[in-house]
């Protein structure tokens, strides 16, 4: 059930039996020259198509911009960063809150929004509310570890196939990671943000532009990618979800914090 596809007598109706919301918040960055920007929005939208199919929980309009200063650089990401995203978060399920809702399931699409849930989950927490962070490309790799993956590689890509192969820019789904050694040869990048030195690993924080070629990153070629992966992971990843919701419907509340 779409929030924004109801009225509010609906969401009252809503209200009298179940306190449960779902947000789905993804972003707007690199891919990979092979992928679409919207990569860790489209995906959750897909995500929320499917479950519709199988569960009539209220599902919030999806945030589509995230945290992803590390990606500034690569043309059309847009970042809100760290604390933008904890502000719409926490205007978005303070406004929530003030109607009945008390249960809020994070559907999230990227990585670097994870530190503005954290902050936004444990303040709720305080105020008797619950929220769950739904990390569905690192929950995809537990339920079948053949899955796995990085940012931009297979299971990325194959789950954007899963969503409309049209998206996928084929003529450059088989480039190397090409990773850059920006900081000389002593320091060779291994990582996201690090380097390594004399066998030990260093984080030097900056822009991913500067030690990737192309900005995809993982052990998952992109070009090991299929629509039906795609399809099949993600209707799995559903039919846990919906479980999921099922049972934390039922899950004690905490006792909000006195002032």
């Amino acid at each position: 059930m779409r929030l924004e596809r109801v009225t509010y007598g609906k969401v009252q109706e809503y209200l009298k039996k179940s306190d449960m919301i779902v947000i789905p918040v993804g972003s707007t960055e690199n891919h990979g020259r092979h992928m679409p920007l919207g990569t860790d929005t489209l995906i959750p939208n897909r995500i929320i198509e499917l479950l519709e199919e199988k569960n009539d929980v209220m599902v919030a309009p999806t945030i589509p911009y995230g945290a992803t200063d590390t990606l500034m650089g690569f043309p059309g990401t847009i970042s809100i960063g760290v604390d933008g995203l904890v502000m719409v978060l926490t205007k978005v399920t303070d406004s929530l809150r003030r109607y009945g809702f008390r249960k809020f399931v994070i559907l999230n699409g990227h990585g670097g929004n994870n530190k503005s849930i954290e902050i936004v989950g444990m303040n709720l927490y305080k105020k008797g509310c619950l929220l769950a962070d739904l990390n569905w490309w690192l929950m995809a790799g537990e339920l079948n570890p053949a899955w796995k993956g990085g940012h931009g590689g297979g299971e990325e890509t194959a789950a954007i196939m899963g969503v409309d192969p049209s998206l996928v820019d084929m003529s450059l789904i088989h480039e190397d990671m090409n990773l850059i050694d920006d900081y000389g040869p002593e320091m060779k990048t291994t990582g996201w943000g690090t380097v390594d030195y004399k066998g030990a690993t260093v984080i030097i924080p900056r822009e991913m532009i500067h030690y990737s070629a192309n900005g995809w990153y993982g052990k998952d070629r992109p070009d090991t990618a299929t629509e039906e992966w795609g399809k099949e992971m993600l209707q799995s990843f559903v039919d846990w979800m919906d479980d999921f919701l099922k049972t934390f419907e039922n899950v004690k509340l905490p006792e909000a914090e006195k002032d």
